[in-house]
């Protein structure tokens, strides 16, 4: 089964070349490949709540710190802890991927 990425699951075109791309940008989520294939996602597509600068609830969000909280309410958030349950990548080792030497 493929999993949805989340400018997928929501719909808002900032993927590159979708219908929003141009006007705001494309969503730095959609292009961060050091995450790429965390829970069968492409790049940051299924742990977007790890990206500064994401674009949700109508606003460019902030930094990792900042948006946690607000991430940990999203229904894609609790989509891919629901698909993933115990199987999904503990934030932990996301965060240590993002630091590896070499990451993409």
């Amino acid at each position: 089964m493929s999993r949805q990425n989340c400018w997928e699951f929501k719909k808002c075109g900032r993927e590159p070349g979708g219908l929003k791309s141009k006007e705001m940008g494309a969503c730095p989520a959609a292009g961060e490949t050091k995450f790429d294939q965390i829970n069968e996602g492409d790049n940051a597509g299924r742990v977007c709540w790890v990206v500064a600068g994401t674009f949700c609830g109508g606003k460019v969000q902030g930094t990792f710190a900042h948006k946690l909280t607000s991430c940990m309410q999203c229904e894609f958030y609790k989509q891919v802890e629901k698909e993933h349950g115990r199987e999904a990548v503990l934030l932990k080792n996301i965060l240590e991927k993002a630091n590896q030497p070499g990451a993409k």
